[in-house]
């Protein structure tokens, strides 16, 4: 991908993705599973059922995110140059904010430590291959 996304880069930025497409049908279609409560802590069904709404919308923001990197690595592949430039900075945009959600995870309770480092550190990976000299 000259002038793009380095392929190590657009490899880990699509981890990230299918992270957190992942992360959209656990929150969203999965969420009162024993499956979904496990991995999110809850400790009831109940609690599931409360907060379904929530995870929800919370899923698809997920969902959103996924999207933006993979047109943004799908763009940043393309010939024109421009499209290629609007596509590094679609992926950049995403993976950034899928970073920065990590960050508000763990600050926010660091026993979400795993969790951030499974949300964050592929798409940090992903920044950092691209931003670099």
């Amino acid at each position: 991908m000259p002038d793009g996304v380095p392929v190590s880069a657009a490899v880990l930025a699509l981890v990230a993705a299918l992270v957190h497409i992942y992360i959209f049908v656990l929150e969203s279609i999965l969420w009162t599973t024993p499956r979904a409560r496990a991995t999110f802590g809850l400790a009831s069904e109940q609690e599931a059922i409360t907060t379904r709404e929530l995870a929800y919308n919370q899923g698809w923001y997920n969902l959103f995110l996924a999207i933006g990197t993979v047109v943004g690595v799908l763009l940043a592949g393309s010939d024109g140059a421009a499209t290629r430039a609007a596509g590094v900075g679609v992926m950049l945009l995403a993976t950034s904010s899928m970073v920065g959600a990590a960050l508000v995870l763990v600050l926010r309770n660091p026993r979400m430590a795993r969790a951030a480092a499974v949300q964050g550190l592929a798409p940090l990976a992903a920044v950092v291959l691209t931003l670099a000299p």
